[in-house]
């Protein structure tokens, strides 16, 4: 099973630059996941990922995955895979079972409401 590294604490404040390659660079990890900052409600993580997440859902918020470096497949219950690549983004809606997989080491940055639990409701 995957171990994963998750910090919801938002890591940077407004006005402040991010760097989010030299932040992905340094993960050791094999899942890690880091709210980098809020965005009104919502916030801004980045995702270092290799393997298999859990099946999960969140009730009552969408999740929103943009895909920086690698390659990155959201399996939908009921749904056809989503295969995503660098530059490539993909929506899961509140309520849809769903499972991120990346092959590789993948770098995403997800955006989605404050209340959202990562690991699923």
């Amino acid at each position: 099973m995957t171990e994963y590294s998750i910090t919801t604490e938002a890591r940077f404040a407004h006005l402040e630059r991010i760097d989010v390659g030299l932040l992905a660079a340094a993960v050791t990890e094999q899942w890690h996941n880091q709210t980098l900052c809020t965005v009104n409600d919502s916030v801004v993580r980045l995702g270092v990922l290799e393997g298999e997440f859990h099946w999960h859902k969140h009730d009552n918020e969408d999740e929103f995955f943009y895909v920086v470096e690698g390659k990155l497949i959201i399996e939908v219950e009921g749904h056809p895979d989503a295969e995503l690549g660098p530059g490539q983004a993909f929506t899961v809606p509140k309520n849809v079972m769903h499972r991120p997989v990346a092959p590789t080491r993948t770098t995403v940055l997800m955006v989605e409401p404050g209340t959202v639990i990562p690991t699923g409701d």
